[in-house]
């Protein structure tokens, strides 16, 4: 006998169930907040997850479940779509013979992030269809639908959650009776559809369009889970997506609401029909103005967002400002505490050296970038995944001698895994005259994110043992680095400073290891292997 269950579930928990009851066979991703539950909570229900190095090879793992017939999920957050961008633009030609269905986790407001970037914007550009939940129950029913919908199109979809629904509670109804089975996974050539070379190609994206118009007319039938809700008067009508419509429903009960969740494509004539209903139409979105424009563009009777309501997170009084047009708008400052590292950080003692010998530090993501903070103030740059080894080569390149001798990379050994060994490879390729040095903070997790494993901790997603674990020093003496060597942070200031200051003289390339777990992920540990 079926009956419904109700759960109190994030946003993240309610995705891991929704794949769970939709026959997922496989999860994969990299952690990233706010995303980076979901996995988790993934393998706890049971379903098989794996952290993947990076979010591309994520990505292509995905994809290849997907190949098999199978369901396959893939997480990551906003930054994170753009290292697999170059999977995802051309798995839209290639299509899936499974399902597969990637959430992408956007930051507005930067809580946890180094931008703000828009995932539907970079999901219209690459033809991939998008959902946008706006609280847990559509995160769960969602996430059910995408993989519905990906195997009735044949294509990866997207669904794009913000920090507020990722991580916010609310309840969760589901019928257990519908919970599906795993697909039976097999493996049927088709070279045309799979080998994208231009001979291929042309004739996919052309079928990919296809797919486009189809998605559309289901996206402005009554099928679509898109809602219209009149309103008490026809004085306002709101277009709104995403937890962005809570708000504005809050701020205004009484308006006309077109609730968007199918947003690419996007029901443009549906909402142009509905617009014209109302005096004044406004649209409420959460970073670019990606529906406004294209419904301007359209023709529809919606005013131009002014550019003020591009930045940060969205909430009802918020809403409320742009509805009245109050530009005048500001959020409450909250006194708060800046950011530092963990008291007992051993990484704390790992920029003195560096500061003391006054190096220029091409810095990079990870919980360390907090170094670059008084009162260590051990860091002068950071932008992107990986991207300390190529800025700081950069530098040596074009600096006066003495400046760029000064020159050193920083990294994290996680962020080394995710995509420091290809700066790794440019300079054992393509080495400054001046040699270079890099230094990796290796505090054997991925600390940030909350102390989640990766390939150089011997453990896989789950905590059990992993058949390797990848040793940054073998990888780097087997690329062919001249020096590499491994210190204690907390024990071996004296000899770092010493080894890092005989080396910038020299024009060789060394790695220096600093080696000391974090004292939170070695708590966690000794507690799992306590039970």
């Amino acid at each position: 006998m079926s009956y419904i269950k109700k759960k109190l579930l994030s946003g993240n928990e309610a995705v891991a169930l929704g794949a769970l009851h939709a026959g997922c066979a496989l999860g994969v991703g990299y952690p990233g907040t706010p995303s980076t539950e979901i996995l988790e909570n993934f393998s706890l229900l049971g379903g098989k997850a794996e952290w993947a190095p990076n979010e591309k090879v994520a990505a292509e793992v995905a994809l290849g479940a997907a190949f098999g017939e199978a369901n396959s999920l893939v997480t990551m957050k906003h930054v994170g779509f753009n290292v697999a961008q170059d999977l995802f633009f051309t798995a839209s030609y290639s299509g899936v013979q499974g399902a597969m269905v990637a959430i992408i986790a956007d930051d507005p407001g930067m809580a946890s992030s180094q931008n703000e970037q828009d995932t539907r914007s970079l999901a219209y550009a690459g033809g991939l269809p998008v959902l946008e939940p706006s609280d847990s129950q559509e995160a769960y029913d969602f996430t059910r639908l995408a993989f519905k919908l990906s195997r009735k199109w044949n294509i990866p979809f997207i669904i794009r959650t913000t920090t507020r629904v990722a991580h916010s509670n609310t309840i969760v109804s589901y019928d257990e009776s519908s919970i599906e089975a795993l697909h039976p996974a097999k493996f049927e050539k088709d070279v045309q559809s799979r080998v994208m070379v231009p001979g291929h190609a042309k004739p996919a994206h052309k079928r990919l369009r296809a797919k486009h118009a189809d998605m559309l007319k289901w996206n402005e039938s009554d099928e679509s889970p898109n809602k219209i809700i009149d309103g008490k008067s026809d004085e306002l009508g709101i277009i709104a997506s995403g937890v962005a419509y809570y708000h504005a429903l809050e701020a205004s009960p009484d308006a006309g609401f077109f609730k968007v969740s199918f947003s690419n494509p996007l029901p443009v004539s549906k909402i142009v029909e509905f617009s014209k209903k109302y005096k004044r139409c406004v649209v409420i979105e959460e970073g670019d103005p990606y529906m406004n424009s294209q419904l301007l563009s359209a023709g529809a009777n919606v005013e131009v967002r002014n550019e003020v309501w591009r930045f940060g997170e969205f909430n009802s009084d918020r809403a409320k400002a742009q509805i009245n047009n109050d530009l005048s708008y500001a959020p409450p400052v909250q006194k708060v505490k800046p950011p530092q590292l963990c008291k007992g950080c051993p990484h704390v003692f790992s920029f003195k050296p560096l500061v003391d010998l006054g190096c220029i530090v091409a810095g990079d993501i990870g919980c360390y970038t907090l170094a670059a903070m008084k009162p260590i103030s051990g860091m002068d740059m950071q932008i992107c995944m990986g991207a300390s080894i190529g800025m700081g080569i950069g530098l040596r390149k074009v600096l006066p001698e003495e400046q760029a001798r000064k020159v050193v990379s920083v990294i994290g050994d996680s962020t080394f895994m995710h995509s420091g060994l290809t700066g790794l490879l440019e300079m054992v390729y393509n080495p400054p005259s001046t040699g270079h040095i890099v230094v990796v903070v290796d505090n054997s997790t991925t600390a940030m994110t909350g102390q989640q494993e990766h390939p150089g901790t011997g453990r896989k997603l789950d905590h059990s043992p992993a058949p390797h674990t990848v040793s940054i020093e073998a990888v780097a003496k087997a690329i062919g680095v001249q020096n590499v060597v491994v210190f204690n942070p907390v024990r071996d200031g004296e000899k770092i400073k010493s080894f890092l200051e005989e080396k910038l003289a020299t024009n060789e390339l060394s790695v220096v290891i600093l080696k000391q777990p974090c004292l939170l992920a070695a708590a966690n540990l000794a507690k799992m292997k306590g039970k």
